[in-house]
């Protein structure tokens, strides 16, 4: 069952997302090399609980910590730690969850670490124009599968892999609501309900589609050892277009 949100719902999920903008912002600012994962989980949690909200991901499903941060060819998941040291040339996937008031917020975004390489910046600049080409997309009644071909014809575009086992899912009181979002067609014939809540989150691969887990039984990595690139934002369906939730205030 896809949840429609009421006005009031929607406002607390804009603060939400609001502060998990926060925490992206300080992101941008402090990733650099020789910063340790555990070292941004901590900051984000902080800005996080200074803003009256609580950390989405900690205890979910037995998760360690506050955020996600997957480097190079992990897709996701990853578990910040003192010994993950970022270095000059990686990247740096921060995924964030803040819950405020019942509400939650979710959005992702991948960090440069000093200069990459041109394969490399290319990705990224890639996998956010599929995000943002998938949210123009957000438009009540219309197909859901209208979201997953935008996403899939940039990332073709660009013959980038993309992840087929994890996705974008609707967001609201829960951090995984219905639907459940692919990155590619399926001839699904589900319909955007006016004021739905959609996590738009693409997870495009520098090499081939196939990714697994590994044995911590949270992180994510491609097959082929290849970089990965997720950008994600919260976005609500709204009569006047899409309102992307996970930003500024």
């Amino acid at each position: 069952m896809i949840n429609k949100k009421s006005r009031e719902e929607i406002k607390i999920m804009r603060h939400a997302g609001s502060i998990v903008a926060l925490v992206h912002e300080q992101m941008a600012r402090v990733i650099e090399p020789g910063i340790s994962t555990l070292e941004l989980d901590k900051i984000a949690f902080d800005i996080i609980k200074k803003n009256k909200a609580f950390p989405t991901f900690l205890g979910y499903q037995g998760f360690p910590n506050s955020i996600c941060a997957s480097i190079n060819e992990e897709v996701v998941h990853g578990i910040p730690s003192p010994d993950r040291i970022l270095k000059e040339g990686d990247i740096v996937s921060i995924d964030v969850g803040a819950t405020y008031r019942g509400m939650v917020g979710d959005g992702a975004w991948t960090y440069p670490v000093g200069k990459v390489s041109l394969d490399v910046q290319n990705l990224l600049e890639a996998t956010k124009k599929a995000l943002y080409a998938g949210i123009e997309k957000m438009i009540p009644d219309t197909l859901l599968e209208n979201v997953s071909a935008a996403i899939e014809d940039v990332a073709l575009e660009n013959k980038l892999g993309i992840v087929r086992q994890y996705g974008g899912h609707g967001v609201g009181k829960e951090m995984h609501e219905e639907p459940f979002l692919f990155n590619y067609r399926t001839n699904s014939n589900i319909v955007i309900k006016k004021n739905c809540a959609i996590a738009i989150e693409p997870m495009l691969n520098l090499g081939c589609d196939e990714v697994h887990s590994l044995a911590d039984g949270w992180t994510v990595v491609t097959d082929d050892k290849k970089p990965s690139a997720h950008f994600e934002h919260t976005v609500v369906a709204s009569e006047d277009g899409p309102l992307i939730m996970t930003q500024l205030l």
